[in-house]
């Protein structure tokens, strides 16, 4: 059986547009989810997906937990032996208290990738496939989270041709999610369960595409 992992943050999570981190899709419906539905028995699909997670950053109001560098090597370890790492960060690094271009945040998907290949949890000991995914831009309106995402949507919309430069330049997998959903109008930055749908059936095509046998 091959493993996945799905490390992002609420998309990932699955919290329902317009309200809560705690009011979230069910693990069906969550793009995990489909994957896990689309790739069958063979794979074992984790899901790791927090709200408010950056790529590198300490949230100085949320809290330094939300750091996806702190604690993507327990994670790994933690699920070790991996054969693919999915990403999906970047949307939180856009607000504006961390005042970061596209560029730096593709950035802090470099250091994530780094720590991958560092550690080195794929099969005895070597470096996991790793697919980026470039979050979906976010709407223009981001209703009360306006003044936190100042200036974020026009960014959001930068973000995945960083990502597939980074992507190129390191040998990685790459997949833009903005090609097959768009963010829900109810808050301008989380997707729907019909974008779930759509992404999670997307994806498992993309692990497809890498080349192994579902039967493998």
């Amino acid at each position: 059986m091959r493993s996945v992992l799905c490390y992002g943050d609420s998309n990932t999570h699955g919290q329902i547009p317009g309200r809560g981190p705690l009011e979230r899709y069910g693990p069906e419906e969550r793009w995990p989810g489909i994957l896990r539905s689309q790739l069958g028995p063979d794979w074992y699909v984790i899901e790791e997906g927090l709200s408010g997670r950056t790529t590198v950053h300490d949230d100085p109001i949320e809290g330094a937990h939300k750091n996806g560098r702190t604690y993507l090597r327990p994670c790994l370890q933690s699920h070790a032996t991996l054969d693919l790492v999915i990403i999906m960060l970047g949307t939180n690094d856009l607000k504006i208290r961390f005042n970061k271009p596209p560029s730096e945040v593709a950035m802090g998907i470099g250091c994530l990738v780094y720590d991958i290949k560092e550690l080195a949890p794929g099969p005895g000991g070597s470096t996991p496939e790793i697919m980026i995914v470039a979050p979906p831009p976010m709407q223009d309106d981001v209703k009360e989270w306006k003044s936190i995402f100042a200036g974020a949507p026009e960014k959001s919309r930068l973000l995945a041709l960083e990502f597939e430069v980074l992507a190129d330049s390191l040998e990685l997998h790459f997949f833009d999610a903005g090609s097959v959903v768009s963010c829900s109008e109810a808050d301008g930055f989380h997707i729907d369960a019909e974008a779930h749908r759509l992404l999670g059936t997307a994806l498992a095509r993309a692990v497809d595409a890498i080349g192994w046998s579902r039967s493998t």
